[in-house]
């Protein structure tokens, strides 16, 4: 098993995912349903959240996801009606921007829907929306449109083609929703871009079909069938069946080639037969499928993508000619198939037991179980194994409460298939079986085996119970060749051997003796002899060699046990038969020490030598010459006796001849010798030789053997010094295949390896085959955590141990005897530079409804909570973001009415451009060919209920125009028929949008309309009031900034023209205005639009027409465009793509935001920052521009501050000349501190040109403001206009004398003087400032305090009151600690809670963002308690339950308890230490028997080919590689 634990009864089991494997016989593990145990109590102990919170947003339609809440988005709406009805279309969901900026993200989401097939006749979605167009005349007549697909280049365009001229046309830029971009794919066509869709039918999946059809298969659940066919023509018949192809098969490809014809039958499941004749290429219809027929000159194509609705067979008409052939191919559906059963029930009712799952054969089509064979005839099918799980673990009502219950894959050995030994083979050759007895057993806690179901054990496969043995042929008798006759005349004997020879051809018993051939017979020599006739035949001399050479090959010890013989002793007997003998043991060379070592005999494979052999030198003389001193009568009864016991041995004992002894050579020809017995004619076997008759003793048989010339041999070197010390090494050594050219020489040649028989001895050897120690070994370091000030990298350390097989084993850390190598270290420890740090957003600014935060941000070095000068971070921009914040609902709020946030701009495009992006509220004066979008943001108004009008008349769509769901505009390339008045109608309110176009010369096109209205066209018709609505007029003439604009574009042009000029000057000829005009002129080259406010050119326009003219007036307009270019100097992305939600805009152009770099490294000369003229909000009676602006002072002012900002490196000095002459500091004009210009109550002495240079070593720069004071023209007050303060600074009652005394002059001596705020008086919660608020007469100076009534008139009072530090007062509050009773942590360390929540000065809790500013305590620390005083209590291992094999396991109980008390507590509070194993693996040996010879290692193959299998240690564990060697 994988993983495992260990639980007791009495605990509630929540069941989640583990992997749960099974040992199967064959070592296989199978992987079941992944779940897991885990106790109630191992879940985190979660406190319940507070329900006394409320949901943040209340008012949003539907529930807001936390992501929502983030982004400031409202909930997604409801999905949308698909747009088709079947064939796959497409819905989209909406949600809308809370906030009043832009929320980042996408306000649609689509996703696909209706995605079943259509009917047959619904016709293709393409094609319909072609069909549409057919009553649109085109080009002045009608068509009838068929669509076209797949277009490469634009697949989501609806392209067309007219029938029967061929003509194509793009009727509409993008087809509907839910098209399909290719007629052979899934994907679709939404808002006219091609979307990826997978055959799950998810937008953006890639999930593809498999050739069965199943979506993300694997191909598994069909098979390719592929064959040929070949007609016979002469069989008489007419036709003839090709293939039959069943229901469902798909991708269907049939080729005929030759004169035939194919034709189709159907057979559905209910028996319907039908039948389809091609008669031309072209699609037909059968059984709801489609087949593809096309024929050619010389073949017929089917092709059928399936999948088939019946049962088809594909046949053939014959027709006169040759034979012809046809080949197929398809996928064929498995149409029987493996399924899994549910659970038998469970081994037990309660304590914890098992269940097992079957699988049974399905048949998809009739949907019926049938028997196996079905689905055991596709190989593909693969059955599966049986699962296996836990049941019933509730506790059984008689245990004491504390039965453990172990699961089956730790404690528990599963059931397994037990089997006897087999029995004894039924035959001991030829071939027999033998048998056993295999069951079912499972094993209890105690160790108790007994037999069970069999079912149990299926999860593995079932153990054969017979066996074929013994299937070598049985020995059988060889006889050798006769030998001469023993005579040379007459009548004598001649000899043979005969050998019982076994199947692996050695001379063995076991033959039948009844059946054994003769050794001797007569034999009859055709030479008469003239000698006299013995009774006995007189044996023959031998004419060939006398005795057999004995040379045997020296065998030497090796590492691998064998059999060594040693040298023969000698004959037993000097002359006749004897015997020899000699020592045979079984010994191996240790390879550490090099020295042998004699084993027991069973170590050795294969046969042992011969331990003795027959002998013989000479043969024995006769014994009568011994005697001659005896007495001649004895000799007679002696020899009488002879005589008489010669019958009786010859009945008993004879000489017979026992095979050969071996060969004197192992090549090039050597001899043997017949080994001659004395045999026992009735027991068969061999008995002392002096039972038999000497004188009857067959003759010494000599033959001669290995002829053969000696082949190539194999020739080694000495082996070279091992390679590792540990852990297995290589020793190497040279082979060569060498060949001796004549038996006698003593030289040797090298020849091909070819030649050499194999096997080839190997080169390399294994050595200091012992386990390496457990070593450290470590990785690479990985990358740097920071990347400056002060970062971590680490590296992987692990105690690892290369084993003597090769193999590397991971342990524990412990197992490694020195210190760890460090596993982290410090890394890039230079200091990283100042940045950029946002700590909060702040409060919102209103206590309800919408307000704004701002987001705070300090410059701070990393790692350092103190804030550093802002200037060490100037290098970087300082973010700045305003985010809206949406409170609860004002209680006095009503549901507000749709408002149309407007934008009061000009638009002036100076080039041309794609695409441009505009609001309504304002003017555009564009460039024809230029597309435009024509934007209506609203409040509380639906999108798609927004209503254009032009020229007060319902808005028409056109080819180029259109208007979006959205509720926008969109003129494809604009053209002068487009210009007019625009009107966006929502609800009550609306507001309108003049669009005229430029043309050539820089000259405004007049739509024909407004020539006919003169110029005064009013919004408002009489013919609009049918629907209900009247329209209200516009309040001013359509064209009136026409002749500003004018000036602004020929401005434009000869600013371009002195560019021109500009590029041919020399640079040292450029002079200062030169420069300027250039730089204007870039500026202005590279911007898209210019972007005016209305009030912005109100202004000018009331100056012009107050009679400021002239050069001045041209000045004026001059210094509008610079204005508009510095301003925009930026970006266009601003204005030209206003976010939906944009408020409307009555302020003037954005600050300029210079992107120069303050504190550059490198030295730089200065330069003078210009910027626009309004800087911040200051009193009205004060003034602040910077310089490079001109000043138009219309009426009297307290002060005026001309700002300088200049950079360089090093920092510049400032100095001020007015008309290039010094300028003269004195009481009223001063320079301030930061090198700016103050003058105190300006009048007309001060008028001139004001300079600024800023200078440093490496050079100097200036920029000049024109300043001017106008009498005004006898108006006692104007108001203000571009270049004066904001709003009026005096009455409205010009016939006044007090007016008239107060104004009379260049400086109104009467305005209100404030002082600075006071603290607040309270730290939060709402406190209150106060300032002194005084009425002043007199110039700057010299003037006196007067009452208060006197200044009514130059405005508004300003307040001396306001409100201060609005956040309620909130601090962290902490409740009192818990009992030290938490999750153990260590050795009597455990933890203990407390709570923190935020609360006011009424001790109400708040929410927690309220106390984010300050210091959060801690909820959670450590403490002592004598109750984790615990630790792991292990028990003693029991007995092995397998004393061999590969299921033996031991276990032992482990708990967790307390040291003193010894009592047993739950196991997670002892989880801060690792748990003890509680079982292991025992007696993995092999058992010896044949059926368990398995490999338990992955390394068998090169144990093999390094020669280890001889060592038990490797042998046993690659039992079957090495089962052969």
């Amino acid at each position: 098993m994988t993983r495992g634990c260990l639980w007791t009864t009495g605990l509630v089991l929540l069941a989640v995912c583990v992997k749960v494997a099974v040992w199967a016989n064959n070592g296989d593990a199978v992987f079941i349903r992944e779940f897991t145990l885990i106790r109630r109590d191992h879940l985190a102990e979660e406190p319940l959240q507070d329900s006394s919170q409320k949901p943040e947003d209340p008012s949003s339609r539907t529930a807001r996801s936390e992501e929502d809440r983030d982004t400031l988005w409202d909930a997604w709406g409801s999905w949308s009606e698909c747009s088709r009805t079947c064939g796959g279309g497409a819905s989209y969901s909406l949600r809308r921007c809370l906030s009043s900026k832009t929320c980042e993200g996408q306000n649609i989401k689509y996703r696909t829907c209706s995605n079943v097939e259509c009917p047959p006749d619904a016709g293709d979605f393409r094609a319909q929306q072609c069909s549409a167009h057919a009553d649109v005349r085109y080009q002045g007549q009608y068509h009838e449109w068929l669509p076209v697909y797949n277009d490469p280049d634009n697949p989501c365009a609806l392209k067309c083609k007219a029938k029967g001229s061929g003509l194509v046309v793009e009727l509409a830029p993008k087809v509907l929703d839910g098209t399909r971009c290719y007629t052979e794919s899934l994907d679709m066509c939404i808002s006219g871009v091609c979307q990826i869709v997978g055959c799950d039918h998810d937008l953006g999946s890639t999930a593809k079909e498999d050739n069965c059809g199943v979506c993300n298969g694997d191909g598994s659940s069909c098979r390719l069938v592929r064959g040929h066919y070949k007609t016979q023509h002469a069989s008489g018949k007419t036709e003839d069946t090709v293939v039959a192809v069943p229901y469902k098969s798909r991708h269907v490809r049939l080729v005929l080639k030759g004169p035939d014809h194919l034709f189709v039958e159907s057979k559905t499941l209910q028996g319907a037969i039908d039948e389809l004749v091609f008669d031309q290429s072209g699609q037909y219809h059968l059984e709801n499928t489609t087949l593809d027929y096309q024929k050619l000159s010389d073949k017929e194509v089917l092709r059928i993508t399936g999948p088939l609705g019946a049962d088809f067979t594909v046949k053939v008409q014959f027709a006169s000619g040759a034979d012809s052939v046809v080949q197929y191919i398809y996928y064929q559906p498995i149409i029987h198939r493996w399924r899994e059963t549910d659970f038998f029930p469970c081994s037990v009712t309660c304590g914890g037991g098992y269940q097992l799952t079957s699988a049974e054969c399905f048949d998809l089509r009739s949907g019926r179980v049938v028997v196996d064979q079905y689905c055991h005839y596709y190989p593909e099918n693969i059955k599966p194994k049986p699962k296996l799980q836990e049941c019933n673990m509730e506790p059984c009502l008689a245990s004491d409460g504390y039965k453990q219950i172990m699961p089956y894959d730790l404690y528990h050995p599963l059931p397994r298939w037990e089997s006897s030994p087999w029995t004894a083979c039924s035959t001991s050759c030829g071939g027999g079986i033998q048998s056993r007895s295999v069951s079912c057993v499972e094993e209890d806690m105690q160790g108790v085996i007994t037999s069970t179901e069999e079912w149990k054990c299926l999860y593995s496969p079932k153990t054969p119970i017979l066996q074929p043995c013994n299937t070598f042929d049985c020995p059988t008798w060889l006889a050798q060749e006769w030998s001469p006759c023993t005579v040379t005349c007459g009548q004598g004997l001649r000899y043979r051997v005969v050998l019982c020879i076994d199947h692996r051809g050695l001379h063995a018993g076991g033959c039948n003796p009844t059946t054994k051939p003769h050794i001797k017979e007569e034999c009859l020599v055709t030479v008469p002899c003239y000698k006299s006739i013995d009774t006995l035949p007189v044996e023959a001399k031998p004419v060939w060699h006398k005795q057999a050479i004995e040379l045997e090959e020296e065998i030497s010890v090796t590492e691998e046990p064998t059999f060594i013989p040693g040298p023969w002793q000698p004959c037993s007997r000097t002359c006749g038969a004897g015997t020899q003998r000699r020592a045979v043991k079984c010994q191996v060379l240790l390879s550490f020490s090099q020295s042998v070592a004699d084993l027991p005999d069973d170590e050795c494979e294969g046969v042992k030598p011969a331990p003795s052999q027959p002998c013989y030198r000479t043969p024995c003389s006769g014994v009568l010459g011994q005697g001659k001193e005896k007495s001649e009568k004895k000799g007679e009864e002696e020899e009488e006796e002879e005589e008489g016991e010669t019958p009786e041995r010859e009945e008993l004992h004879d000489w017979e001849y026992e095979g050969f002894t071996e060969c004197s050579e192992s090549c090039g020809g050597g001899v043997q010798e017949a080994v001659v017995i004395c045999l026992n004619k009735q027991t068969r076997e061999a008995a002392d030789q002096g039972l038999c008759v000497s004188s009857r003793r067959p003759p010494q048989l000599l033959q001669d053997c290995k002829t053969q010339p000696c082949p190539p041999r194999w020739e080694t070197g000495e082996w070279s010094s091992c390679s590792a010390t540990c852990g297995v090494g290589l020793m190497t050594r040279t082979v060569a295949c060498t060949h001796r050219p004549t038996r006698d020489s003593n030289r040797t040649e090298v020849v091909r390896n070819e030649e050499c028989q194999i096997p080839k001895p190997s080169p390399v050897q294994a050595c200091n085959r012992f386990d390496c120690p457990p070593m450290w070994d470590t990785r690479d370091w990985g990358q740097c955590s920071q990347s400056c000030g002060g970062g971590f990298q680490r590296r992987q350390v692990l105690c690892k141990q290369r084993l003597a097989d090769g193999s590397i084993l991971e342990l524990p850390d412990t197992f490694c005897p020195s210190k760890s190598p460090t596993n982290q270290q410090p890394c890039a420890k230079q200091e990283c530079p100042p940045q950029w740090v946002t700590t909060e957003w702040s409060q919102c600014s209103v206590t309800c409804g919408n307000g704004i935060q701002r987001l705070q941000a300090v410059c701070r070095k990393q790692g350092d909570d103190r804030a550093v000068d802002p200037e060490n971070c100037s290098l970087t921009a300082r973010p700045t973001k305003i985010r809206p914040c949406s409170l609860r609902l004002c209680d006095n709020s009503v549901k507000p009415d749709p408002t149309i946030l407007a934008q009061r701009k000009v638009y002036i495009q100076l080039r041309k451009g794609k695409k441009l992006q505009l609001v309504v509220g304002g003017y555009a004066y564009l460039l024809p060919w230029t597309t435009v979008v024509l934007r209506c943001p609203t409040r509380h108004f639906r999108k798609g209920h927004i209503r254009w009008l032009k020229e007060g008349k319902p808005l028409v769509g056109l080819p180029h125009l259109s208007i979006t769901s959205l509720g926008y505009v969109k003129i494809q390339q604009v053209r002068a028929s487009d210009a007019g008045i625009y009107t966006c109608v929502a609800g009550q309110v609306q507001e309108h949008f003049v669009l005229q176009i430029i043309g050539s010369k820089q000259k405004l096109s007049v739509p024909e309309s407004w020539l006919l209205a003169g110029g005064q066209q009013k919004v408002g018709q009489p013919d609009v009031t049918s629907a209900g609505e009247r329209f209200q007029e516009l309040p001013t003439s359509l064209n009136q900034y026409d002749n500003i604009v004018e000036h602004l574009l020929e401005l434009k042009g000869s600013l371009q023209d002195v560019k021109d000029t500009a590029d041919k000057t020399h640079s040292s000829e450029k002079n200062r205005s030169t420069l300027e005009d250039e730089r204007a002129s870039s500026e202005l080259s590279s911007m898209l639009v210019l972007i005016a406010d209305t009030h912005r050119l109100n202004e000018l326009m009331h100056n012009l027409s107050e009679g400021v003219g002239g050069p001045w007036g041209e000045q004026l307009i001059a210094q509008l465009l610079s204005e508009l270019t510095i301003t925009q100097g930026e970006t266009n992305e601003s204005t030209l793509h206003p976010p939906e939600s944009a408020e409307s805009s009555t302020q003037g152009p954005l600050l300029y935001k210079p992107n120069i770099k303050a504190h550059a490294s490198r030295p730089r000369s200065p330069v003078i920052i210009q910027r626009s003229r309004k800087v911040g909000v200051v009193p009205s009676s004060e003034m602040i521009v910077h310089v490079g602006v001109p000043v138009l002072l219309q009426k009297p002012i307290a002060s005026l501050e001309l700002r300088c900002e200049a950079l360089g490196n090093p920092e510049p000095s400032l100095s001020w000349t007015k008309n290039g002459k010094e300028l003269h500091y004195n009481s009223r004009v001063g320079l301030l501190s930061t090198g700016s210009l103050r003058i105190q109550s300006p009048s007309r002495v001060d008028e001139g040109l004001y300079t600024c240079t800023a200078r440093n070593r490496l050079g100097s720069t200036y920029l000049s403001s024109w300043l001017q004071i106008t009498s005004g023209k006898g108006r006692n007050c104007i108001h203000g206009n571009a270049m004066g303060p904001n709003g009026p600074v005096c009455s409205e009652r010009n016939n006044s004398s007090q007016s008239a005394e107060l104004c009379h002059g260049q400086v109104c001596p009467l305005r209100w003087r404030v002082d600075a705020w006071s603290l607040c008086s309270a730290n939060c919660g709402g406190g209150s400032q106060t300032r002194s608020v005084r009425c002043m007469k007199g110039p700057e100076g010299r003037s006196k305090e007067v009452e208060s009534q006197h200044c009514f008139g130059t405005g508004r009072r300003p307040s001396d009151t306001r409100l201060c530090n609005l956040l309620p007062c909130a601090r962290w509050t902490t409740s009192h600690w818990g009992a030290c009773n938490g999750q153990c942590k260590g050795p009597s360390l455990a933890t203990q809670h407390r709570h923190v929540y935020c609360q006011d000065t009424n001790a109400t809790k708040v929410p927690y963002r309220m106390c984010s500013g300050l210091q959060r305590p801690s909820s959670v620390k450590n403490c002592s308690t004598e109750a984790c005083a615990l630790h792991w209590h292990v028990g003693p291992w029991t007995q092995c339950t397998a004393t061999c094999g590969r299921h033996g396991f031991q276990s032992r109980q482990v708990t967790c308890a307390h040291r003193r008390t010894g009592k047993a507590t739950r196991e997670h509070h002892c989880m801060w230490r690792p748990r003890p194993p509680s079982w292991q693996r025992c007696n993995i040996l092999s058992c010896g028997r044949a059926g368990e010879c398995r490999d338990s290692t992955r390394y068998c193959e090169k144990v093999r080919q390094l020669e280890l299998c001889p060592l038990p240690q490797f042998k046993s564990r690659c039992c079957h590689s090495c089962r052969n060697t």
